[in-house]
């Protein structure tokens, strides 16, 4: 399943246990949050969440985004 949306600001942190997530930067600045490090995306630069991998989304200023999901996925996260 295809997303897109605008962001600013910050997400909780969270993980999806069946589902790998990518991110597709459009416009603007967003930053991928792992336990480990951070990924930096400018436009026209992706990233994929590997499932199983906590992780927060965050955009210090407006973004553009485009996400890849299952449909299933939750978007909160799995418990």
């Amino acid at each position: 399943m295809f997303a897109w949306g605008s962001c600013k600001g910050e997400y909780h942190w969270h993980k999806h246990d069946n589902d790998d997530e990518f991110f597709f930067v459009l416009e603007g600045h967003f930053v991928i949050d792992l336990e480990d490090r951070s990924v930096d995306l400018q436009p026209q630069q992706g990233f994929v969440v590997p499932k199983g991998v906590k992780h927060r989304t965050r955009a210090p200023d407006r973004a553009v985004i485009l996400m890849v999901e299952t449909a299933a996925i939750v978007p909160t996260g799995d418990a």
